[in-house]
């Protein structure tokens, strides 16, 4: 879960983290959850309506919502690098994938909010299509494979949509069929380093990470050998995704030692590059 919703491009929140109980084990469709929604999870404008078996609606400036803010440069890099980007997107899904911790919704929603898309951040849909209000919870009353069985519903209704950015769980990827509904879009990959991600799970608590929160110990040292165990287990995956934003590669551009000072916005940046470059090298293949 990648929460979070002021996205005040400050020093050091490139990972902007983030709940009536139910304990039937049947699953609910994604459309309910959608409908449930008290408020729209939208960002963008509304060019074009949302419909399909999500029932959410459109709005430029959903209600409890913050605008991002950038400076200057980088919100004229973000305007052109939008413009840039989207008549090759052809109104498809943008999916963003990468671990725990990656700031995929905070990127995510300044992505949508610069190309006129609306934003899902699919941990936030299965928590309200089950019933329950946290991803730790849904793993504690039920299993793990209750919650992918329920993501994977998601990502396939989501996949019939047209013109969103999803901000992914952590594991979307290990299921070979979601890969099926993302590949409908376009796939992101924010690859941060395991000890960036070690440092800010630690500072703010691994109570929300059910994969996290079972051992005792040292904060950093636990969250650390565990995302690495995961990162092992899911690398191959991630590496499927249609563009890798590397914020090591990043912060070498900029002349930064350490990741944690990216702001949202740089990541964005990168992120619109990589789609672009991506998506006129598949242009100019197909003429």
């Amino acid at each position: 879960m990648d929460a979070g919703v002021g996205l005040r491009a400050k020093p050091g929140a490139w990972a902007g983290l983030g709940n009536p109980h139910r304990s039937s084990t049947a699953r609910f469709p994604v459309r309910f959850a959608a409908e449930k929604l008290a408020q729209p999870l939208v960002l963008g404008s509304d060019r074009r309506s949302c419909g399909a078996k999500l029932k959410v609606s459109c709005s430029r400036k959903p209600a409890g919502i913050e605008k991002a803010y950038y400076s200057a440069d980088e919100a004229l890099l973000l305007k052109q690098k939008a413009e840039d980007v989207v008549p090759y997107l052809n109104d498809r899904c943008i999916y963003l994938v990468g671990m725990m911790g990656s700031g995929k919704t905070t990127v995510g929603k300044i992505l949508a909010e610069v190309l006129g898309y609306s934003f899902f951040d699919s941990d936030k849909l299965v928590e309200k299509a089950v019933g329950i209000s946290s991803v730790a919870e849904i793993f504690q009353l039920h299993s793990e494979a209750f919650f992918r069985d329920n993501e994977s519903d998601v990502l396939r209704d989501l996949s019939s949509m047209h013109r969103l950015v999803v901000a992914t769980g952590g594991g979307a990827v290990i299921r070979p069929i979601n890969w099926s509904y993302m590949k409908k879009g376009l796939t992101i990959w924010l690859d941060v380093p395991l000890d960036a991600l070690a440092r800010r799970i630690a500072a703010v608590g691994t109570a929300s990470r059910p994969l996290l929160h079972q051992e005792s110990g040292d904060p950093y040292a636990k969250a650390y050998a565990k995302l690495t165990a995961l990162f092992e287990q899911r690398m191959d995956s991630y590496a499927n995704a249609d563009a890798r934003v590397s914020l090591e590669h990043i912060a070498v551009k900029q002349g930064h030692n350490d990741v944690t000072v990216l702001t949202p916005s740089a990541i964005a940046i990168e992120a619109l590059l990589k789609m672009e470059s991506f998506l006129t090298e598949k242009a100019m293949v197909r003429n």
